[in-house]
């Protein structure tokens, strides 16, 4: 007769079980609302061994927060294949996903949290908004935008951002509703500072010489002439 024996985790494997601990606990309730008796307890050792790994709640809060940045950044990765709009349409739908899974810890992440202001945060916050930014420019072919067009994709994400914390307030749009909306908006703002430069007018009349009848862009269009009508 033979009996478990618990195997005694390596120091990084044990930071590593406690972020996922955090930001477990984080995806449901507020970073300020959960202690560090409650992470400790949901680990299954005391109070002071999770001091041992982490001076303070401040510095696990940022290092579970660094995680979620890479997840969420991770998000916006997305095969170089297909027209733009479906493109975006399923990087819409991953973004949502990690909003709907990790709801007061997306808001702690894109609002501070306990470590708001923080220079830590703050570079996290700024790390997911470039990588989104740098991948929606890989899929425009763009490597030197002009300044209208860092314009429109920085405006877009920061639009999609918002939209997803107002929607977390009580989700009263249907989630895909607002998936299909943000990938009409990026068309939109495109359209409106096409109409101001030539340079972003030749770039839109190309992404929308890919795009078929009925992708998300075509969907806009036939709305916008329902609505002119």
């Amino acid at each position: 007769m033979t009996t478990g024996v618990r195997r005694r985790l390596g120091v990084d494997e044990r930071r590593q079980q406690l972020i996922g601990v955090a930001l477990e606990l984080f995806s449901r309730r507020s970073p300020d609302e959960v202690s560090i008796d409650e992470i400790a307890s949901a680990a299954g050792i005391s109070r002071p061994l999770v001091y041992h790994y982490f001076p303070g709640k401040l510095s696990l809060y940022e290092a579970a927060l660094q995680r979620a940045a890479d997840d969420l950044a991770a998000r916006f990765v997305e095969p170089h294949e297909g027209p733009l709009g479906a493109r975006l349409l399923r990087v819409m739908g991953r973004y949502f996903d990690f909003v709907d899974e990790h709801g007061p810890g997306f808001s702690a992440l894109m609002r501070g949290g306990p470590a708001v202001g923080s220079s830590t945060t703050n570079a996290l916050v700024d790390s997911v908004r470039q990588a989104a930014y740098v991948q929606i420019l890989s899929h425009l072919g763009v490597t030197d935008p002009p300044a209208r067009l860092e314009l429109v994709v920085r405006s877009w994400i920061s639009l999609a951002e918002s939209t997803a914390l107002i929607w977390l307030d009580g989700r009263r749009i249907p989630r895909a509703e607002l998936e299909s909306q943000l990938v009409h908006d990026f068309a939109a703002l495109a359209s409106v500072s096409a109409a101001y430069d030539q340079e972003m007018g030749a770039l839109l009349r190309r992404i929308f010489k890919e795009e078929p009848a009925d992708g998300p862009f075509a969907d806009l269009a036939g709305r916008l002439l329902t609505l002119a009508t």
